[in-house]
């Protein structure tokens, strides 16, 4: 599985973003699809994760009821829905595949390149 992640940017506190993922080559619905997030310095981190079919999805407790991810396995696309961002949130955001639900980075098997958010105070 390819991945192509886009739509990170320059954001003032309290706007919003829509990061996209794309994937190619084997379906995509069998995969569990996560977003993680990486600072200067700092490990990476999970930010999100949404099941095969959209049913459940799962959020870091610091971006819980600011964040939204959601899926088309259609267009074979994950979405992460950012709003109220904060200074905080500044990182290189990353998509991921893996096969079970999990929080656990070492657990996705396929990466994408990274999109770089930034927040302003």
């Amino acid at each position: 599985v390819q991945l192509q992640a886009s739509g990170g940017g320059f954001v003032q506190a309290g706007g919003s973003l829509r990061l996209s993922c794309v994937a190619s080559g084997r379906s995509f619905s069998s995969y569990v699809m996560g977003w993680f997030r990486q600072s200067p310095g700092k490990e990476r981190e999970f930010v999100s994760t949404i099941t095969w079919g959209g049913g459940n999805t799962y959020y870091a407790s610091s971006v819980k009821g600011r964040f939204t991810i959601s899926r088309d396995n259609y267009k074979n696309t994950v979405y992460l829905q950012m709003n109220s961002l904060k200074p905080e949130d500044t990182a290189v955001y990353y998509c991921a595949a893996a096969t079970r639900a999990t929080r656990i980075t070492n657990e996705y098997d396929y990466w994408g390149q990274g999109t770089l958010v930034t927040v302003s105070s």
